[in-house]
């Protein structure tokens, strides 16, 4: 079995001036709070969503964008953004591709399903989640440095 340890880089600020290079770009996303932290029933953490872009065409830029004009009509992202700095970080697919062998979708699930397995609950924004991965028997296990957001 594949093991993939995921650190996550630095977190630059929620704003359109950041999104502009992740145009193109598919993978993961997280946005989270600065000062903020959701009393998740395990644990407490900074982190507000998972979202991911399974196509250049609706890259993680757009897909951050989207989130920033309202245009997701994520209204959670947006009233958080109201109150508090928001921050983000992301994940380039192509970087996981040789280690991989599934879908976008199916990284963004396993990220929401481990989030719960940690934290006992979605992240306070994800409303949904595909599941689909819980049929698949993987071949890899991410360890995720969620303190990250805590």
């Amino acid at each position: 079995m594949k093991e993939i340890k995921i650190y996550f880089d630095e977190p630059k600020e929620f704003s359109s001036r950041f999104f502009k290079p992740l145009i193109g770009l598919r993978g993961l996303y997280f946005i989270f709070s600065k000062q903020i932290y959701i009393a998740y029933p395990f644990k407490r953490s900074r982190l507000l969503y998972i979202g991911m872009s399974e196509k250049k065409t609706n890259s993680i830029g757009k897909r951050l964008s989207d989130h920033y004009e309202g245009t997701s009509r994520n209204i959670g992202i947006t009233n958080y953004k109201k109150v508090d700095q928001l921050f983000f970080t992301y994940i380039n697919y192509e970087m996981l591709r040789n280690l991989w062998d599934y879908r976008v979708e199916d990284l963004e699930s396993y990220f929401i399903l481990n989030f719960v397995k940690n934290y006992g609950i979605y992240p306070i924004c994800n409303n949904k989640s595909g599941f689909e991965i819980m049929n698949i028997k993987l071949d890899v296990n991410i360890e995720i440095d969620w303190q990250y957001f805590e």
